[in-house]
């Protein structure tokens, strides 16, 4: 996932429950829609920051050398600016980009069809 074209917000943002429930019809539901997407993205984002940072790493076992990489300074920067996993998750949400089902809810369906 590219984190660059995200159009979410660096900082908080007030939001209307009542509409972001609409498709739900339940805010806990949809706020643990959002948690679990936010994981999924919070891991994606720290495995290709280690993935990069480990490019750069020195194994040297010399303790009294402190090395600054500034390649290291550069991409922590980097991802340190990016919007947080929940604000691109809520971004997700409401652009409609996450799919997702209650087991629960399918049940009760089919049990109501038949």
């Amino acid at each position: 996932m590219d984190y660059k074209k995200t159009n979410a917000a660096n900082t908080t943002v007030t939001r209307d429950v009542m509409q972001l429930c609409e498709d739900t019809g339940n805010i806990y539901e949809t706020v643990a829609i959002i948690g679990k997407r936010a994981n999924q993205i919070s891991m994606e984002i720290k495995n290709d920051l280690s993935k990069k940072l480990a490019e750069f790493a020195s194994y040297s076992d010399n303790l009294e050398e402190v090395f600054e990489n500034r390649e290291q300074i550069e991409i922590s920067r980097y991802y340190e600016k990016l919007p947080k996993a929940t604000l691109i998750a809520t971004q997700e949400y409401k652009e409609g980009k996450i799919y997702y089902r209650n087991p629960a809810k399918d049940k009760q369906n089919m049990d109501d069809f038949q």
